[in-house]
């Protein structure tokens, strides 16, 4: 599985952070696993009065993230799958979804917790969403990412 090796992170020191999830509407039961996931990190966190913006799909999750990341926000949390079908679809939605992310983060020095699922099939997704049975909890590991990762920025401030 893919989490082998992954290290243990602490959400502990969290409290006060600016969080917002921005989810994708596709995959139903997929990502009401990642968001329950999310939510449940954020609550073990103590971050509180997160908004959570639903966008059609992944594609579009970095214009949303562009958006969000230039107001006062500390960490963004980026939600969403995708299933290979039998087309190059898949490839394009992904490539986006994932340079987008990476530049709107690298570009704003604001965290972008990646929880985009990218799967060769359902049950792939399914394994990876958090939900009863899954093996991995992807919607929670993209917001303890995010949170470390702002709470070790914070002795940067931006300017």
């Amino acid at each position: 599985m893919s989490g082998h090796g992954a290290p243990a992170l602490s959400v502990a020191g969290a409290e006060g952070l600016r969080v917002v999830v921005i989810a994708a509407q596709w995959h139903t039961r997929v990502m009401d696993g990642l968001l329950d996931g999310a939510r449940r990190a954020l609550k073990d966190a103590t971050v509180t009065e997160v908004p959570e913006l639903r966008v059609p799909g992944v594609f579009e999750l970095p214009v949303a993230a562009a958006r969000v990341a230039r107001t006062d926000v500390d960490a963004i949390i980026a939600l969403g799958v995708v299933i290979r079908g039998g087309t190059p679809h898949f490839e394009y939605v992904c490539d986006a979804a994932t340079s987008g992310l990476t530049t709107v983060s690298v570009r704003s020095g604001i965290p972008v917790g990646f929880g985009v699922l990218t799967c060769d099939t359902e049950e792939q997704a399914l394994a990876r969403a958090g939900l009863p049975g899954s093996v991995e909890d992807k919607g929670y590991e993209a917001v303890a990412a995010a949170l470390v990762t702002a709470t070790e920025l914070a002795q940067f401030p931006r300017h």
